[in-house]
């Protein structure tokens, strides 16, 4: 039995290791400080977090800014607003862009050229802001749930990732489902999808972050406030904090406790906190997904 040897690493190649997990260390820190940085800011107290400087660990800890976010009847409403809106346009659009991406990818589709060209051409050509306004305003859908997830259910750029990693999935897998009797139905629902949750999964966090980061299409087609979103209600909040503040009936005295800057790292903590808590569940999924849809094609 021949025993392998180990080779010692050398001055330079141990050298090399330790220069470069220094960097990638000091690259996570430039990365993560600002995020950290925003919820130190957020849970600290008004006077003191108004002297500046680093921060590491809150400047005399408080939850007042919190409280005045939380608080506020408008973000729990907008909040609301974006779940529903994120749970249901992240749904309907992965079903969709799946589906399409499915049809397409399959040569036996009559005018499966131009189809895919027509997909195309929207990647490079948009109708643009007024047109898209005036279409949902003809549809019936302003001032409704449907105008924040109907306009950006289907993308093209998620349709063409899709399309690569079904094309590549054996064709002898459907054959072999279509010998036992199966039809293009039961194949897409019980072979393609249960073998697509990578990519899934990454077309799903990609429209559940575009869903909930959105708030121009709020802007654009709500004009009743309590079916704003959250980013659109905390936008006005950063941009009229006093006003919002006085408006809550927020005491003076309450409000020397917090201030602007506070309340709005405070918002900036609440609108990405979901994203950043789902993330970790699907992130292997992510990272496969958008490798596979990269390469194949």
């Amino acid at each position: 039995m021949v025993r392998k040897l180990k080779r010692k690493p050398s001055a330079g190649s141990r050298l090399f290791q330790a220069a470069n997990t220094l960097f990638m260390l000091a690259l996570v820190v430039i990365m993560l400080y600002p995020y950290w940085y925003v919820i130190m800011y957020s849970l600290s107290d008004a006077k003191l977090a108004g002297s500046g400087g680093l921060f590491l660990l809150p400047k005399g800890f408080s939850l007042a800014a919190y409280e005045t976010v939380l608080g506020n009847a408008a973000v729990l409403s907008g909040f609301k607003v974006s779940l529903i809106v994120t749970l249901t346009g992240t749904l309907l659009a992965t079903f969709i862009t799946a589906a399409t991406a499915y049809a397409i990818s399959k040569s036996r589709l009559r005018g499966r050229k131009l189809f895919t060209l027509m997909i195309l051409f929207t990647m490079l050509f948009h109708g643009g802001m007024i047109p898209g306004y005036l279409l949902v305003k003809e549809l019936g859908m302003l001032d409704s749930y449907l105008a924040l997830i109907l306009p950006s259910a289907i993308g093209a750029w998620n349709i063409f990732i899709m399309r690569s990693f079904f094309a590549g999935i054996p064709a002898e897998v459907e054959e072999s489902a279509y010998i036992d009797g199966a039809n293009d139905l039961v194949i897409f629902f019980r072979i393609v999808l249960p073998l697509s949750k990578a990519v899934l999964s990454t077309i799903a966090l990609f429209m559940a972050v575009m869903y909930w980061n959105d708030f121009f299409s709020t802007i654009l087609y709500i004009s009743s406030k309590d079916k704003w979103a959250l980013q659109a209600v905390l936008r006005d909040l950063l941009t009229n904090t006093s006003t919002a503040m006085q408006s809550q009936g927020i005491s003076i005295a309450y409000q020397q406790e917090i201030s602007e800057s506070t309340i709005k790292m405070a918002n900036i903590v609440v609108a990405t906190l979901p994203i950043l808590i789902v993330y970790p569940f699907v992130q292997k999924y992510f990272v496969k997904g958008a490798m596979i849809g990269s390469v194949k094609g």
